[in-house]
């Protein structure tokens, strides 16, 4: 199989794509036609596993990790994903529980499985590979997780400074001296732009041989696929019908795999997204005009997201707003909307959501009864709220029980430097940044 460029300058194989994150014409790795599937084709597939084998097989072709899929589905597969069913009452709901990785985020598989392949496909370089990764929250810290100690790989980690969490930040500053940490003196979007500056800027490349792991790398979008794949399954054998989802959203990442795995032919209904107060996709959605503006700082910061990089993706693949108005439909969410469904949700079910599936949770709950009827619904659940303890301890008035992996992972030190958002301030540091004490550097904590 072979991908194309968004903006139809280039092909690539899949270590290719891989590889490079980006085009080298700026634009984003698409699938140059997807695989479609009959439902009987996975009729032997029980496990995520046996699920994702036969839904990536297909853009593993003439791949040279082909031979080595079913080590890298093993690792990247290897804690639960369960759908837990809620009581409501009226129609049928369930939770798709995406936290349960080693940083407790949905990006744990996306993470995982991107560090399986280019482990892999770096064995043989004789240059070590530099991973870039922009984070609003969740990102940075499963990329971290999945590549820490990884020999001939090197991360850099660019957050906003001052706009993630306490736990959140200590997640993506905590690791070894192969992963460097930087907070950007800025947003969301202007890590995501200045690693797009980097990822395109030839001569750099040359001397780091650099690649992404935010989203815009198609090896996180395809293992996402997948978990929707299992899931709409499981649904469809146990009731005959297509289960609808409710994805939160910020760069688009998440819910554009959700809409390529039903392209692909998997028994998937309605997609709606949720998203804060950034509502460039809902405005989209109703205007057709698309403008990205400043991202917005809320209670779900991993979505303070301005200008999604995905939507490129999304609308080459997709079409325009006149056609994706039949394909999705987006609802913006307040924060106070936000906090009041955490409260409710803790009442109703008896455990705490993190704000970003409080989005979703919002946008269920406003459906009326003959719509929650009319479809079986999945409320996609993106990361545990232990992660944001300082908004949702006070609203549910208690503590939320820490995951081991997570408590683990807080207890290490934090490191990071703070540099200004531009390519001149990132390079100096790059060039000295892996070797400097960061024990003794002016930005550590």
């Amino acid at each position: 199989m072979k991908f194309t460029s968004t903006r139809g300058g280039e092909t690539a194989s899949l270590d290719d794509a891989l590889l490079s994150g980006i085009a080298g014409d700026g634009g984003l790795f698409i699938p140059e036609s997807l695989p479609r599937f009959g439902i009987d084709e996975f009729d032997s597939a029980a496990s995520i596993v046996e699920v994702a084998r036969v839904l990536l097989t297909p853009f593993f072709d003439q791949s040279t990790l082909a031979p080595e899929l079913d080590g890298i589905l093993s690792e990247t597969f290897c804690f639960p994903i369960p759908l837990v069913e809620l009581p409501v009452v009226a129609g049928r709901a369930h939770l798709l529980e995406l936290f349960h990785g080693p940083t407790a985020a949905f990006k744990d598989v996306g993470a995982g499985f991107l560090a399986s392949c280019l482990g892999r496909l770096q064995k043989s370089a004789d240059k070590p590979l530099t991973i870039l990764v922009a984070t609003s929250g969740d990102t940075g810290g499963a990329v971290a997780a999945a590549f820490d100690g990884r020999t001939g790989i090197r991360v850099v980690v660019l957050f906003p400074e001052g706009r993630v969490s306490a736990r959140q930040a200590r997640q993506l500053t905590c690791w070894g001296g192969n992963v460097l940490a930087l907070a950007v003196q800025g947003s969301f979007d202007d890590c995501q732009a200045l690693v797009k500056a980097v990822l395109a800027d030839k001569s750099l490349n040359k001397r780091y041989r650099f690649t992404s792991a935010n989203s815009i790398n198609i090896g996180r979008l395809l293992p996402q696929c997948t978990y929707y794949a299992h899931s709409s399954l499981a649904r469809y054998r146990e009731t005959g019908r297509m289960p609808s989802y409710i994805v939160p959203t910020g760069n688009l990442g998440n819910a554009l795999a959700l809409m390529l795995t039903r392209q692909m032919g998997l028994p998937i209904g309605e997609v709606v997204l949720a998203t804060n107060a950034n509502r460039v996709i809902p405005d989209f959605l109703r205007d057709g005009r698309w403008a990205p503006g400043p991202s917005i700082p809320t209670l779900a910061s991993a979505m303070d997201v301005g200008d999604p990089s995905n939507m490129e993706r999304l609308r080459v693949s997709f079409g325009e707003a006149v056609e994706l108005r039949g394909m999705m439909r987006a609802v913006s969410v307040s924060d106070e909307q936000i906090e009041q469904q955490i409260r409710e949700d803790y009442s109703r079910y008896g455990f705490a959501t993190c704000p970003h599936t409080a989005t979703a949770s919002v946008v269920y709950r406003q459906m009326d009864d003959h719509e929650r009827r009319a479809q079986d619904w999945i409320v996609v659940a993106t990361a545990h709220p232990a992660k944001f303890e300082q908004t949702v301890e006070p609203l549910i008035g208690g503590p939320v029980p820490l995951p081991e992996s997570l408590r683990a992972i807080l207890e290490r030190p934090s490191r990071y430097h703070s540099i200004a958002p531009d390519l001149g301030a990132f390079e100096g540091m790059l060039h000295h940044g892996f070797h400097l004490d960061v024990a003794t550097a002016a930005g550590d904590k």
